[in-house]
């Protein structure tokens, strides 16, 4: 019984769904994440020679973040972020 990527997606969203999230399925929640990244991989370059290529998909963005960084005076953190988010950051 030979499934479909999509198909094979599907099962592992459902599955990711039904298993409760706590410190013992942790693993196993990671394991699927990992799969299901492969597979979505698969889904926009497939493997094997040339041919038609895969369906893609989105990621969602969501959320805030917060980010720190940690390391010794004058070694330029505060200048590191703001290169990368365009901003000013105080010092502490």
């Amino acid at each position: 019984m030979s499934s479909t990527t999509q198909e094979k997606i599907k099962e592992i969203e459902e599955e990711m769904a039904r298993t409760q999230k706590n410190k013992a399925t942790s693993a196993h929640l990671g394991m699927l994440k990992a799969k299901l990244a492969k597979l979505k991989r698969e889904l926009i370059a497939p493997k094997g020679g040339g041919g038609k290529t895969g369906e893609g998909f989105d990621a969602k963005k969501a959320g805030d973040a917060r980010v720190g960084l940690i390391g010794f005076p004058s070694v330029g953190k505060s200048t590191l972020m703001s290169k990368f988010t365009g901003t000013e950051s105080l010092a502490a």
